[in-house]
C-alpha cells in the first residue's frame, strides 16, 4: 500500500495536516523503514499539542510505511459507526498515575551530543525536552562511570578515604554532563526529575578489588564499607546541588545481580536481596534521612523484572527497611522470560504503596541482534509493546538508556555497543532520530505527570494492544500499537463523550486525544 493510500486510509472521516512545522527528512538505510535526519537548522517536530475543543479529538501516527507522528483532527460522533472492533473506555476503573519518561546522561551520551555543533547541540536536546520537543521529564545520570564510559573511574578512587575526604566528581560531571542537563533543564517547561543510579563502589571499598566483575563490599551492612558507601551517596547529591540539580530520586544500584556473576565484563556492585535490606535499614536509609536530601525517593532493584516478586518481598517485608523505600526499579532486558502478571503484577498487588518504574532499556542489547540499526521499525515496536504491556501492569514511567549515541553504538569502553533512539554523525553534524524516538514520544509527549490509567474494552480479540488514560487536564488519552500486516478499522466510545471512528494503518502506532468536558 502506498503511502498516500494509507494515509487515506488511516484518517477516513477526519481532516489530516503535517506533523509540525517542519517536516521529517527521511533517510532509510535498509533497514525496513526510515530515520529523519536533523541539523542545525532543520528538524521535524510535532509541535505543542494544544488539547482540541469539545467535540473534537486530535490522533497522531506513526508507521513502517514512514509516518512520523503525523496529525489528524475529526470530529466525535454521537452514534456508532457499526464498527465490527470497539474499544471503549472505562473511567470509573481507575489503576496507577503516571510519573513519567526520559533516557539516560551517560558519559557517552554527553560525549556524542558535545561532537556537535552548537547549534545541533541545542537542536537535539530541544528534540527532548523542549515544549515542541517529545516532553521528557525524566533523566537517569549514572554516578561515576558505566560501560558506557571511556574509561574506569569513581569520586572516591583514594584508597582508605573512608571519610570520602577527597571525593570529588570527574571531569565527565561537570564538564559535559552537568552543563548538558543544565541546557535541558533551560528548556523545559517543568522540572526534569534527575535518578541516579550507581555501577560500582571504588574497587577499596569491595571483596574483589576492583570495579568490574564479581564483587561487594567488604565486610557486612552497617560496618564501615557500607557506611562509607551510603555517605557517598549523600556527597554525590550535595556536589549536584552546587550546580542547582537535585534529584528526583536514587536507586540503591545498578543491577545488583551482576556483582553476583563471574567474569561479569564491566562494572558492578554484588548485592542480594537480603544485604540491600539490611544496607538500606542500617546506612543508606539513615544516612538520607539524617542529610538535606530526607525527601529523595529511593527506589530498589534497578534490575530485570525476572527477580520480582522474590526482591521485593525480601526488601519491602521488613518494616526497618519499608519505611525508607518509595519505589521499585526494572530493567526491560530478558523480559520474555517472565510473563509482566507474574512479575510486575504480583509485586503491586502485593505492595500496592510502592510505585513500579522502568529504570532502562535499549534495542541493540542481544548477541543475536546487535548494535545500531538505522530505521529499524521492529525496535521501535518493540519498544510500544513494552511500554504497552509496563503501563498495563501499573508500571508508573520509563526510562531509555543513552539519549545519544554515534553510529557505532558507543562510545563503550568493553565494546558492548548498544542502540539509542538519536544516532550522531558528527562527521556531517547531524543525527538521526530513529524509529524507536517516535515509539517513545507517543507515550512522551502526551501522558503529562498525574495521567491515571483507565480501563479500556474490546469487544473482541483484535491484533491492537492499547493503553488508556485520563490526563490532569480532563483530556483522554489512548495509544494503540498494531504489528500486524493489515490495517484495523475500529471505534473508539467514551460514555457521555461519544464515538471516534479510527484506522489503525499496518505496522503502527497510534495515539489519539479528546477532552471530556
Amino acid at each position: 500500500m502506498g503511502l498516500t493510500t494509507l494515509l487515506f486510509v488511516v484518517f477516513i472521516s477526519t481532516s489530516t495536516t503535517s506533523g509540525g512545522k517542519d517536516d521529517c527528512l527521511p533517510r532509510n538505510f535498509g533497514h525496513g523503514s526510515v530515520v529523519c535526519e536533523c541539523n542545525a537548522s532543520h528538524c521535524d517536530s510535532v509541535g505543542s499539542v494544544q488539547l482540541p475543543q469539545e467535540g473534537q479529538f486530535l490522533s497522531f501516527l506513526s508507521s513502517k510505511a514512514g509516518s512520523r507522528l503525523v496529525r489528524g483532527q475529526g470530529p466525535v460522533l454521537q452514534n456508532s459507526t457499526g464498527a465490527a472492533l470497539r474499544l471503549t473506555i472505562v473511567p470509573y476503573q481507575k489503576y496507577q498515575r503516571i510519573k513519567g519518561f526520559g533516557g539516560a546522561m551517560t558519559d557517552a551520551a554527553a560525549i556524542n551530543i558535545l561532537s556537535l555543533s552548537g547549534g545541533t547541540q541545542d537542536q537535539l536536546l530541544r528534540q527532548y525536552f523542549a515544549p515542541e520537543g517529545i516532553a521528557y521529564s525524566v533523566v537517569r545520570v549514572p554516578m561515576a562511570s558505566c560501560d558506557f564510559s571511556t574509561r574506569l573511574y569513581t569520586y572516591a578512587d583514594s584508597a582508605g578515604d573512608y571519610s570520602l575526604t577527597n571525593f570529588t566528581l570527574s571531569a565527565e560531571d561537570t564538564e559535559m554532563k552537568i552543563p548538558l542537563i543544565q541546557k535541558a533543564q533551560a528548556m523545559s517547561p517543568r522540572p526534569l526529575s534527575l535518578l541516579a543510579s550507581a555501577w560500582s563502589a571504588p574497587a577499596w571499598m569491595k571483596t574483589s578489588g576492583a570495579l568490574i566483575g564479581k564483587g561487594t563490599l567488604k565486610g557486612h551492612p552497617g560496618g564501615k564499607e557500607y557506611k562509607t558507601w551510603a555517605h557517598y551517596y549523600v556527597r554525590f547529591l550535595e556536589e549536584y546541588r552546587k550546580f542547582n540539580l537535585s534529584f528526583w530520586a536514587v536507586t540503591t544500584g545498578n543491577e545488583p545481580s551482576a556483582g553476583q556473576m563471574t567474569n561479569y565484563s564491566f562494572q558492578a556492585l554484588g548485592f542480594t536481596p537480603e544485604t540491600q535490606r539490611d544496607w538500606v535499614i542500617m546506612d543508606l536509609g539513615p544516612a538520607l534521612h539524617a542529610s538535606q536530601f530526607a525527601d529523595t525517593r529511593v527506589i530498589i532493584l534497578d534490575d530485570n523484572r525476572l527477580l520480582l516478586p522474590h526482591w521485593a518481598k525480601v526488601v519491602l517485608s521488613d518494616v526497618r527497611a519499608a519505611r525508607y523505600i518509595h519505589g521499585i526499579g526494572v530493567h526491560w532486558y530478558l523480559n520474555k522470560l517472565v510473563p509482566a502478571e507474574l512479575s510486575l503484577g504480583t509485586t503491586h498487588h502485593v505492595f500496592p504503596e510502592y510505585f513500579l518504574f522502568g529504570t532502562e532499556a535499549c534495542a541493540g542489547w542481544s548477541p543475536l541482534d546487535r548494535g545500531v540499526k538505522l530505521g529499524s521499525w521492529e525496535r521501535a515496536e518493540d519498544y510500544a509493546h513494552d511500554i504497552i504491556e509496563d503501563l498495563n501492569h501499573y508500571v508508573t514511567g520509563w526510562t531509555d538508556w543513552n539519549l545519544a549515541l554515534d553510529l557505532g553504538g558507543g562510545p563503550n569502553w568493553v565494546k558492548n555497543f548498544v542502540d539509542s533512539p538519536i544516532i550522531v554523525d558528527d562527521k556531517k553534524d547531524v543525527f538521526y532520530k530513529q524509529p524507536t524516538f517516535y515509539s517513545l514520544a507517543h507515550f512522551s509527549k502526551f501522558l503529562l505527570e498525574g495521567s491515571q490509567r483507565v480501563g479500556v474494552s474490546s469487544s473482541k480479540a483484535s491484533g491492537l494492544e492499547s493503553s488508556a488514560f485520563i490526563r490532569p487536564d480532563g483530556a483522554v488519552v489512548l495509544v494503540i500499537l498494531n504489528r500486524s500486516e493489515e490495517h484495523i478499522p475500529f471505534e473508539i466510545w467514551y460514555p457521555e463523550v461519544g464515538f471516534i471512528p479510527m484506522d489503525a494503518a499496518a505496522r503502527s502506532i497510534l495515539t489519539v486525544v479528546w477532552a471530556t468536558q
